[in-house]
């Protein structure tokens, strides 16, 4: 098999050189767009209100997700906190029941000086005629 451009007549080629040439590769897909497309400058300048007001909304969302995201960190925080706070309480909780016990309080009033009773305590009864009975 021959090589085809090799084959063509004279004719031929001057018709392909006669094609349209190449585009400018100064011109890129935006400026083409908005020159020969669709979006002329008037369209694009008559929807700038319309972008504008997209932008807005768009900058909306991204701040409403911020602050959002700032009160799960927030709550996250007061959690944790709330739980160290509980674990506090009930390590109070029971060093007080602890130190409240009978033994524990003897200890406490021993180092003041001030002794249990061995002795029981009496019962006081009153007469109706006034006299006591021990």
């Amino acid at each position: 098999m021959k090589n085809r451009l090799r084959n063509l007549t004279e004719e031929e080629t001057e018709q392909i050189k006669e094609q349209e040439p190449l585009k400018d590769a100064s011109e890129n897909l935006f400026t083409q767009f908005f020159s020969k497309g669709i979006i002329t400058a008037e369209t694009a300048t008559g929807a700038l209100p319309f972008i504008l007001f997209l932008a807005f909304l768009g900058m909306l969302y991204i701040a409403n997700r911020n602050y959002a995201e700032k009160n799960i960190r927030d709550i996250e925080k007061i959690n944790k906190e709330v739980k160290e706070l509980s674990y506090d309480y009930k390590t109070t909780k029971a060093e007080l029941a602890y130190r409240s016990t009978l033994t524990q309080v003897a200890i406490k009033a021993d180092t003041l000086g001030i002794k249990e009773s061995l002795t029981p305590p009496e019962k006081i009864t009153v007469e109706e005629d006034g006299r006591h009975d021990h």
